[in-house]
């Protein structure tokens, strides 16, 4: 079974692709295979519907708050809801999103839905910094059309598909903490203080270089509760601290998540290591 995680963006370009880390599970390894770099969601589709089977975490969220939805008066099933998200332009989810804000409390504005809490992850409807509810107009829809399976989501229960192709819902920075907060216990660094990778090339510190090496570290000698050893050739471990916006580390976190959702559906978890009660309109991250 191929496996893979994916740090995804909502403008794909050249300069800002949208990445794949693929790779294998063996036992408690997982292989790094190839990091693939992805320049349109057009290219995305088509990655998608490549004739093979696969277990993928996309950084993307894959649902929406429900008391945003209900607040609206959208379809409160998630195939139905999705569709009329999907018809919406980007301006228009903007506007709508920004007057449910206005007319809440400081320190309330977002809506979240019920994974955001143990993931630390921002709510979907978040259209800046990160702008995830483009995110999730972009790259849903996609998968819906691509036919792929996505556990957990819509009723009747979407797995019943028997999909040879499974989406699940990743998020990079759960297992980024954990990673940080394990090698700042030997640098004596606060967790919180410390970052691995920006965009803007001023601030693409030497700092967040060694944080990426000690994440690469961690992950390598499975010192993460997956309980999963990432295996890397020196040429790939270069290239993963190389990238100094992160965005191939942030694949590779997505990967490591994929394997552990592999490794619950081997061992006979259901619905590959989601929890019994996930809301199907919102949906869950994996491992959170």
């Amino acid at each position: 079974m191929l496996l893979a995680g994916c740090d995804f963006s909502s403008s794909p370009s050249r300069r800002k692709p949208i990445v794949f880390a693929t790779g294998h599970l063996q036992r408690d390894r997982v292989q790094l295979a190839q990091l693939e770099r992805v320049e349109s969601l057009e290219d995305f589709s088509c990655w998608l519907i490549e004739d093979r089977a696969w277990i993928c975490a996309f950084d993307l969220p894959f649902g929406l708050p429900r008391e945003l939805v209900t607040k609206l008066g959208w379809p409160e099933q998630w195939d139905d809801c999705m569709r009329h998200y999907a018809s919406l332009t980007r301006p228009e989810i903007r506007s709508v999103f920004a007057a449910f804000c206005n007319a809440r409390p400081v320190g309330k504005k977002f809506a979240h839905r019920v994974t955001d809490i143990p993931a630390g992850s921002s709510s979907s409807m978040k259209w800046v910094n990160p702008p995830v509810a483009y995110m999730l107009h972009a790259g849903v829809p996609r998968l819906v059309a691509a036919g792929v399976q996505l556990p957990g989501l819509g009723v009747p229960a979407i797995e019943t598909t028997g999909s040879s192709r499974i989406a699940l819902e990743g998020y990079p920075g759960l297992l980024a903490r954990e990673l940080l907060q394990q090698t700042s216990q030997t640098t004596g660094q606060l967790a919180k203080s410390r970052s691995y990778k920006n965009d803007a090339k001023a601030l693409q510190t030497p700092d967040r270089l060694i944080a990426r090496k000690d994440m690469l570290t961690a992950l390598e000698n499975g010192q993460t509760r997956l309980c999963l050893r990432l295996k890397l050739t020196h040429a790939q471990r270069d290239r993963l601290v190389d990238d100094a916006t992160g965005d191939s580390l942030d694949a590779v976190l997505c990967l490591m998540q994929a394997a552990w959702a592999h490794q619950q559906h081997m061992d006979g978890k259901p619905r590959y290591g989601l929890p019994a009660q996930v809301d199907p309109l919102e949906g869950w991250i994996i491992t959170a």
